[in-house]
């Protein structure tokens, strides 16, 4: 047999078995591998305020196998009230740990004046409707594979802080008029960091108007946490002739303060009005 034939029919053999010995890897590796498993663990509000917040979307992927893997690709979309919004995403070619769960997280930013024409009508819910799809791509060693990202459920609507007067107290008496201290007391009732940039109003005092009110910027409420803020209002009789005699001698008086409060760029009505001892 002439040479040329010869080296053509061991070059065949060879590739034979090299291509043999590559469908025979490729089986083994597919066979070995098991396809990692994603889990939805959770949806929760990050830094929050009245006017908008963050929804973090909380997901496990479990990987199975010795090899750590990459994540490839994210298709992802984001609905809440039926309307989409901007979502983030985890970054391309994040490490997924070998024999062991990863956490993956899917932010979506949240306006709430995007979601209803009226803010404070969205944040007087509990909860707020969400629909998450798409998918993810995960490279392995048997090519990329893809796992869905559909997920229905709520999350908590941030709720407006509670507002109520302390009993107020009279520093100081003239013949004119009083200089009195407004307790007030905030209270967060979220499970989360609040901001309040504020609270402004009209104060009337036994229904005579004696004043503005303004706390200044108060900063982040605690979760689950409560403010106190005093603040001193000198108050002329000849103008609030009703409320001479509680602020002269002590005693009860109705106290109302129509207003807002605001939190980052949303501000939301405040009307309180109590019965208040006022002391000296």
């Amino acid at each position: 047999m002439p040479m040329k034939n010869r080296a053509f029919l061991v070059f065949l053999a060879l590739s034979v078995f090299t291509l043999s010995g590559c469908a025979a890897l490729q089986s083994l590796f597919n066979s070995a591998f098991k396809k990692p498993t994603l889990r939805f663990k959770t949806a929760r509000l990050a830094n929050a305020s009245l006017s908008d917040a963050t929804v973090d979307l909380v997901y496990e992927l479990d990987n199975p196998n010795s090899l750590g893997l990459k994540l490839a690709s994210v298709d992802y979309a984001f609905f809440v009230e039926g309307k989409q919004v901007v979502a983030g995403k985890p970054k391309s070619g994040v490490n997924l740990k070998s024999n062991g769960k990863s956490e993956l997280v899917f932010p979506a930013n949240v306006r709430f004046a995007d979601i209803a024409p009226v803010v404070t009508t969205f944040l007087n819910k509990d909860v707020a409707a969400f629909k998450a799809q798409g998918s993810l791509g995960i490279q392995t060693p048997i090519g990329v594979i893809r796992l869905p990202l559909e997920k229905e459920g709520t999350f908590a609507v941030p709720k407006i802080p509670q507002v109520q007067f302390q009993p107020p107290r009279i520093t100081n008496v003239t013949l004119s008029g009083a200089t009195v201290e407004f307790p007030l007391s905030i209270t967060n009732r979220n499970g989360f960091p609040l901001p309040v940039s504020g609270i402004t109003g009209a104060l009337k005092v036994a229904g005579a108007s004696v004043g503005n009110l303004n706390t200044g910027n108060l900063g982040m409420l605690d979760a689950s946490g409560t403010k106190q803020v005093t603040l001193p209002l000198t108050i002329n009789f000849a103008s609030a002739a009703s409320a001479a005699m509680a602020l002269r001698s002590g005693g009860n008086a109705q106290v109302s303060l129509n207003g807002n409060l605001t939190s980052d760029a949303q501000s939301v009505p405040l009307n309180l009005s109590q019965l208040l001892n006022f002391k000296k």
